[in-house]
């Protein structure tokens, strides 16, 4: 099973009811993968310890988005193929 889950507020998420949030991010389900265009931190509450986060953990760089994202490793290329070594290591 797979799916794609928006979390765009850490914070409504938490307040939601347990049930609710198992159902969207299923307990036994241990292969996640966070994509966010800024810092990494926080997201291991959502991936766990068996998951990846990908995201930006450096300041300081300037230029257009497309160049950022490309050096820095924020690709879809790099989401798919982080995403299929997680899945063959389940």
């Amino acid at each position: 099973m797979s799916c794609v889950v928006s979390l765009p507020s850490w914070e409504l998420f938490a307040t939601q009811p347990v049930e609710y949030r198992h159902s969207v991010l299923p307990p036994e389900i241990k292969a996640r993968v966070s994509i966010e265009a800024a810092a990494t931190m926080g997201w291991e509450r959502y991936v766990g310890s068996e998951g990846i986060a990908i995201g930006i953990d450096r300041f300081g760089v300037s230029a257009p988005y497309q160049e950022i994202y490309q050096k820095l490793g924020l690709t879809a290329r790099r989401m798919a193929e982080e995403a299929e070594r997680l899945l063959k290591g389940a």
